[in-house]
């Protein structure tokens, strides 16, 4: 796997269970500075819902959401 680019945090939460892809993802959200681009990649199927709604509640911007062969990434980036 490549380096993420600067400014880019990853988080792999495959295999996690409701309600942690979302906790883990607030809690890096709040760690970030603003404008940080967070690459999160999970296979909890409510992770469809919790993570858009996460990113609406925290004004972070969802750009990106794909889903693959039961692999869920989101692109978000922290307001500034």
């Amino acid at each position: 796997m490549k380096a993420p680019a600067p400014g880019t945090v990853e988080l792999d939460l495959r295999g996690l269970k409701c309600p942690l892809p979302a906790l883990r993802t607030r809690k890096a959200l709040k760690d970030a500075a603003a404008g940080t681009r967070l690459v999160v990649t999970c296979t909890d199927p409510m992770a469809v819902i919790d993570i858009p709604h996460l990113a609406q509640e925290t004004g972070a911007m969802l750009e990106e959401r794909t889903v693959a062969e039961g692999l869920l990434t989101f692109i978000l980036r922290k307001a500034g």
